[in-house]
C-alpha cells in the first residue's frame, strides 16, 4: 500500500465517520462494547500550550513553547473520534488532525496523525488504551532512518484540563525521551 493510498483511506474513513455521527441514534450499529465513552472528556474546544524539545534523540535540553488550539468530536457512536488542531509553532503555524478508532477484536485504540505540512503522509499508528485514568499508546516509527518506539500518554485528565506527552525510545522501550508536552485547557462555550 502506498502513502497516498493510506492518506486517502484515512480521509475517506474520517468523512464516513463524520457522516455516521449525523445519523439518527437507531442507526448506531452494533451494541456498545464499553469503550464508547473513553474519549468523552476530550469532546469540545481547547486552548493548548505546547512545550517541545528543539532536537529529538540528540541529547537536546532546549525546550521551546508556543500556543495552539484543538477541537474534538466523537464518531462511530463513540468508538471513533477525531480532532482538528492549530499548532502555532515558532517556525510557522500549521494544522493537523488525529483519527482514533477502537478495535474490539484487539481491545485497543489506534491513533493516526495527519499533518498539513506533509499531506501525503499519515504517521504510523500508536495503539493502547486507558487504565486508572491514564491513556498510554505505543507504536513503531522511524527517525533519521533508524527504528524508534513512540509513546503517547494522556494524563491529568479533568473536565477542564488534560496533558498529552510524546516520548521516543531508540532502544525498544528500555529508555524514553519525552520530547513534546501539550497542556489542554477547555475553552468555555
Amino acid at each position: 500500500m502506498t502513502d497516498t493510498q493510506t492518506r486517502r483511506d484515512v480521509l475517506v474513513v474520517t468523512a464516513l465517520a463524520g457522516a455516521a455521527a449525523a445519523l439518527p441514534a437507531q442507526a448506531a450499529g452494533p451494541a456498545a462494547t464499553g469503550h464508547e465513552h473513553d474519549w468523552d472528556w476530550l469532546v469540545g474546544r481547547w486552548s493548548v500550550r505546547h512545550r517541545r524539545l528543539r532536537g529529538r534523540l540528540v541529547g537536546s535540553k532546549e525546550w521551546e513553547t508556543f500556543g495552539g488550539s484543538s477541537v474534538h468530536w466523537t464518531t462511530m457512536g463513540g468508538l471513533g473520534n477525531t480532532d482538528d488542531n492549530v499548532i502555532e509553532a515558532p517556525t510557522g503555524a500549521y494544522r493537523a488532525m488525529s483519527l482514533r478508532a477502537y478495535d474490539p477484536k484487539m481491545d485497543r485504540w489506534g491513533i493516526w496523525w495527519l499533518d498539513s505540512r506533509y499531506p501525503d503522509r499519515v504517521e504510523p499508528p500508536v495503539f493502547g488504551g486507558f487504565r486508572d485514568g491514564v491513556g498510554q499508546f505505543e507504536g513503531d516509527d522511524m527517525l533519521r532512518e533508524k527504528p524508534i518506539r513512540v509513546r503517547f500518554v494522556w494524563s491529568r485528565i479533568t473536565p477542564a484540563s488534560a496533558r498529552w506527552e510524546q516520548a521516543f525510545s531508540p532502544d525498544g522501550g528500555r529508555t524514553w525521551e519525552t520530547n513534546w508536552e501539550m497542556d489542554f485547557t477547555r475553552v468555555a462555550r
